[in-house]
């Protein structure tokens, strides 16, 4: 079944929205626009989480609803409802026409179209029974347990869902996509005498959930998360001073996202507000240094196959050998750049207007053997994953939370501490990168964005990296 059926048996056949009556409405409330769509939505999801040897909770939901924007230069109409009829779209137009006083410019040519899927259809949801779910979780605890005595605590959690959209435009085009994501999730405290430690691991993606429950891979979780507990048991405490710091391939590339990713998406530029603004084609990066936003990998969590505005994903270059060469844009601000949408225009829902938004960010590997990195460092800080952390987008200075660190002592891994957070800026921290692995890994599929009071799946990735003086704050005295 093709994306399009699929949607309007959701829209128009199950919800009894008539199809020629809704494409009248849509188009008469853009008439005169600069640019607009209805985006319809369908959601289920569910969510099961296990801790303390018993199921603590479990939800199950359905959402329904549309979203109907009309722009007119750089304003905005934007009006949704939870419902799906003829009235309430009807009362949404009379709302966003109150923008449409004629063109503000050109009007913006629709999005191409793409024949590209990127993730199967199915609906993760009907793959797994919900005694089985549990059972799932049971033995994941059970596992856990018995596979190192000193835990005093396991959690597990589950969660996956199943998202229809279709996207009408005022020319009567139409795009669809169905899009599946389900995460596992593993937590654990180990304790040893008064010191307890947490350790956590998880992973998911636009898969169904075969793939997650596969003893392979719920294994690996959970002896991930323990091993992290057990590490952190040894932990000693963190220096603190400027030092060199190496990162670890993976999880650490959210650094990156957060600290200098919001700076390059179009609204902030657009606006003069990125610690970026005016800096295009300038070198903003050591050499060597390429990051990518890429939302054509497939089954990736920040995957799409079109944005939430219709247009198709692709490979957008944000650095290349240190400079920097593109942005993310959406339609709004590609449009007032003069520049093309990169397709990465995104809502968390058809309750949210889009904006521009990550996918999945990554910075491309070099030709340095890890090895060989860390061997370069005499004395300085390993961090390998990452918890909580402050950033202000428009500066990107940041303050991360190191959940798992070593020190470096005379080239090699030392002992794990405890207490390391990572503070600088992005703008300063591109320019001390002093080596690149050649070692790139993708995280294991668990990020999520947060924008403007809105939340979107997201991935990152990265190589080894050396920087060359970063401060550590610590915790030894």
């Amino acid at each position: 079944m093709s994306h399009l059926s699929t949607a309007d048996d959701l829209f128009f056949t199950r919800a009894g929205l008539d199809r020629a009556a809704t494409e009248r409405t849509v188009k008469d409330a853009l008439e005169g626009a600069d640019d607009g769509e209805l985006f319809l939505e369908y959601a289920q999801s569910e969510m099961l989480a296990w801790d303390d040897g018993k199921l603590k909770s479990a939800s199950f939901d359905v959402t329904q609803g549309f979203g109907l924007r009309a722009v007119h230069g750089e304003t905005v109409g934007y009006a949704h409802a939870s419902n799906l009829d003829k009235g309430a779209l009807k009362r949404a137009a009379s709302t966003v026409m109150a923008v449409r006083s004629g063109r503000g410019g050109t009007a913006a040519a629709g999005p191409r179209g793409t024949n590209a899927k990127l993730y199967a259809d199915a609906n993760p949801l009907d793959g797994m029974g919900f005694e089985d779910k549990v059972g799932l979780l049971a033995e994941i605890d059970a596992y856990a347990r018995a596979r190192e005595p000193a835990l005093r605590q396991v959690s597990a959690s589950m969660a996956a869902s199943w998202q229809v959209v279709e996207i009408l435009r005022a020319d009567g085009k139409r795009v669809a996509d169905v899009r599946p994501m389900v995460r596992l999730n593993v937590s654990v405290v180990a304790g040893r005498g008064d010191r307890m430690e947490t350790g956590s691991s998880g992973g998911g993606g636009r898969i169904g959930y075969a793939r997650m429950i596969d003893p392979a891979n719920w294994k690996a979780q959970a002896d991930e998360a323990i091993r992290q507990a057990m590490v952190n048991l040894e932990s000693v405490p963190a220096p603190a001073g400027e030092m060199p710091v190496v990162l670890g391939a993976g999880w650490s590339g959210i650094l990156w996202h957060e600290a200098i990713g919001h700076g390059l998406e179009g609204d902030f530029h657009r606006k003069k507000t990125s610690m970026f603004t005016k800096l295009m084609g300038q070198q903003i990066a050591s050499p060597g240094v390429t990051v990518v936003d890429d939302g054509t990998m497939n089954d990736r969590r920040g995957s799409l196959s079109i944005d939430d505005e219709g247009t198709p994903t692709g490979r957008t270059v944000l650095i290349e050998d240190g400079k920097l060469v593109g942005l993310m844009q959406d339609r709004l601000n590609a449009r007032l750049m003069g520049a093309k949408p990169t397709g990465n225009g995104r809502r968390q829902s058809h309750g949210h207007a889009p904006m521009p938004r990550m996918t999945n960010t990554i910075m491309l590997a070099g030709d340095r053997k890890p090895e060989e990195i860390m061997r370069s460092v005499k004395r300085g800080l390993y961090a390998v994953n990452f918890g909580g952390g402050q950033v202000d987008i428009v500066s990107g200075k940041f303050v991360f939370s190191c959940t798992e660190a070593y020190l470096i002592e005379d080239g090699k891994v030392g002992a794990p501490v405890k207490g390391a957070t990572l503070i600088g800026s992005g703008s300063e921290a591109l320019m001390k990168i002093g080596m690149i692995g050649d070692d790139l890994e993708l995280d294991p599929g668990v990020g999520t964005c947060g924008k403007d009071g809105q939340g979107v799946p997201v991935g990152v990735g990265q190589p080894t990296l050396r920087l060359d003086g970063l401060t550590v704050g610590g915790t030894a005295t």
